[in-house]
């Protein structure tokens, strides 16, 4: 989708891209607390019908479930410890510097 408008300095386009799910729920999440709410707000935000967010809503959240794990901590009995998947660190490499082996 884009919206096209002439200036006085030209035609001028502007791209829209409606948020994906993730970031549609991501945004949903600081909004409200309740799973049902959470999923009308990010189907308003994609423009989308309800039902087909809670079918893919509840695909996702039960596969982010699985993926963080909360296990008790033996040294403190109340204490909980939270363990997140981190991706990789990626190292870029500027293609205008050479090889540094000589």
């Amino acid at each position: 989708m884009s919206a096209t408008w002439s200036t006085k300095y030209g035609r001028r386009r502007v791209r829209h891209e409606p948020p994906t799910l993730e970031e549609a729920l991501f945004a949903a999440e600081g909004l409200s607390f309740e799973p049902g709410e959470q999923i009308e707000i990010a189907a308003e935000l994609m423009a989308v019908p309800v039902e087909q967010v809670r079918v893919e809503a509840t695909r996702m959240l039960k596969e982010r479930a699985r993926r963080h794990q909360i296990t008790p901590s033996r040294r403190a009995p109340g204490a909980t410890v939270v363990v997140e998947r981190k991706a990789p660190r990626r190292i870029m490499i500027d293609p205008r510097r050479g090889s540094s082996a000589a």
